[in-house]
């Protein structure tokens, strides 16, 4: 559950393009949105900003602790931003579509603490990311294969 974010809580001017940033990210949480998602974003809206000032407020937020940056591409090239959620959540990649879809265990939770612990390490954080298929493109893969078969 994402909480409605206080810039000045955080230690932050509500500034314009914070602002702007702010309302992109709040208006697609089911996504994870790079700087360039947010610049069009914004500039299909009639709110553009220079794209250094995205990837400026984007760092500070970072900072701040109001986004969580991830790469997950192969070559760790592409970076994108979701707003940091109250609880911890772990993601599977589709290598096809690119699809991120996110998902809680707590076994999974449970098991990286016990192992921690075992190996007397001080954990201050984590990430699992799941590299596969989605069951969409896993679909449209088997419908292809019966097309050419018949």
């Amino acid at each position: 559950m994402i909480a409605k974010i206080n810039l000045k809580e955080q230690g932050l001017t509500e500034t314009t393009p914070r602002l702007a940033v702010l309302k992109a990210m709040e208006a697609n949480t089911a996504q994870h949105m790079s700087a360039d998602d947010v610049y069009r974003y914004l500039l299909e809206r009639d709110r553009p900003l220079p794209m250094s000032t995205v990837y400026r407020v984007l760092a500070q937020f970072e900072q701040a602790g109001i986004v969580e940056r991830h790469s997950f591409d192969a070559e760790r090239t592409k970076q994108v931003y979701e707003l940091k959620d109250s609880e911890h959540h772990d993601h599977m990649i589709c290598i096809k579509c690119r699809s991120v879809h996110e998902f809680l265990d707590p076994q999974i939770e449970s098991r990286q603490i016990e192992i921690v612990e075992n190996l007397g390490f001080s954990l201050t954080d984590h990430s699992l990311n799941l590299y596969g298929i989605c069951a969409g493109c896993d679909r449209k893969d088997a419908q292809s294969e019966e097309a050419i078969k018949q």
